[in-house]
């Protein structure tokens, strides 16, 4: 009875600290910013921070990833996003799937919160290794992120460059 309670003891000060934690960085780690933007954020609250950016289904860390301009990738990447904001149709059954995040690349979010979408590859046989990768909303996801290397990498695409 004396190990439980010692061992009940540990466990509620190591999650009192986490009690009543709210979002607590300025903005998502990987908006757009000075290089590689904030790294390591955390989020408490799903769906908020307190730049007021929407950040749902959002909640765990992640190191910074770089931002690439959409104007810097192949230009199918521009295709791939204009079907995404208009739904479709694309080109390929697995476009508009539920990307996982296995690799832990981008931040955790909850199920469902990222979808994979087919950038043409020019030659290539099959879907290649290009994909673009939204996070949000199906048609107007908050964050979009480019894979040239079937996810072994990632940018943070700033659609306005």
């Amino acid at each position: 009875m004396r190990i439980f309670r010692n061992a009940l003891a540990l466990t509620a000060l190591a999650i009192l600290p986490l009690a009543g934690t709210t979002a607590t960085a300025t903005a998502h780690p990987l908006s757009p910013g000075p290089s590689y933007g904030v790294a390591n954020a955390s989020y408490g609250v799903p769906g908020t921070s307190s730049s007021g950016a929407s950040s749902y289904g959002v909640l765990g860390e992640v190191d910074a990833l770089p931002t690439c301009a959409l104007s810097s990738l192949p230009r199918e990447a521009s295709h791939t996003l204009e079907l995404i904001h208009s739904g479709g149709p694309f080109p390929y059954d697995r476009d508009g799937t539920v990307f996982q995040n296995r690799e832990g690349l981008l931040p955790s979010a909850t199920s469902g919160y990222y979808r994979e979408y087919t950038v043409k590859t020019p030659g290539s046989p099959d879907r290649g290794a290009r994909r673009l990768v939204g996070g949000g909303r199906a048609t107007s996801p908050a964050y979009v992120y480019y894979t040239s290397d079937h996810y072994a990498s990632f940018c943070e695409v700033d659609e306005q460059a």
